[in-house]
């Protein structure tokens, strides 16, 4: 006992501090897409309330109706769900649904509908969100994919289907845990 409570008062908690103004300036993409910066570089030190606060802020900032938008919502509910906010998350997760026209071919609402499944702890509806998803056709577009570099690359299909898999695999688990058990999306470069 005496040994967890030195671990617990040893461990540092993490610098939060960041720079608002700064961030909530930012465009879409370096807020959202840069992998070490905008909220991103938040989450990587430990810093989720504040990380989920901020996309929450910078939604609101810059209201959009574009759909690339409503990935902003996902990410927050990430966030949400790694908090323990289910009810929030799944709210912020509904809110990232994609128009069942632009969706057919790549299934991101069945990777929102699986998730969600996971949250509510439906494994029924998360091995039938899984399901569908696994027998969608690779869209022709990634035929010819490219990387940011310009390089040819192979991309796993279906996407996101790993994240279901590893909530199955680790059924029962925090979404933080369940989600770490996916296994790497990885892409081929040619």
């Amino acid at each position: 006992m005496l040994l967890l409570v030195v671990a617990l008062l040893g461990a540092a908690a993490p610098d939060c501090r960041f720079d608002r103004a700064a961030m909530l300036a930012l465009d879409q993409q370096a807020f959202d897409q840069d992998m070490d910066g905008g909220w991103r570089a938040l989450s990587k030190r430990g810093c989720m309330v504040e990380a989920a606060d901020l996309i929450r802020d910078w939604r609101t900032a810059h209201p959009s109706d574009k759909p690339d938008a409503r990935i902003l919502f996902w990410h927050e509910g990430q966030m949400r769900a790694e908090l323990g906010q289910t009810e929030q998350a799944i709210a912020l997760f509904e809110q990232s649904r994609k128009p069942a026209d632009k969706d057919q071919a790549w299934g991101w609402n069945l990777y929102v509908d699986g998730s969600i499944a996971f949250l509510r702890g439906d494994r029924a509806g998360l091995e039938r969100a899984r399901a569908a998803l696994a027998v969608l056709p690779k869209p022709p577009e990634l035929a010819n994919a490219r990387g940011p570099d310009g390089k040819p690359m192979t991309v796993r299909w279906p996407m996101n289907l790993n994240v279901l898999d590893g909530f199955l695999r680790c059924w029962g688990q925090s979404y933080h845990d369940a989600y770490g058990c996916a296994a790497p999306m990885s892409v081929k470069k040619g």
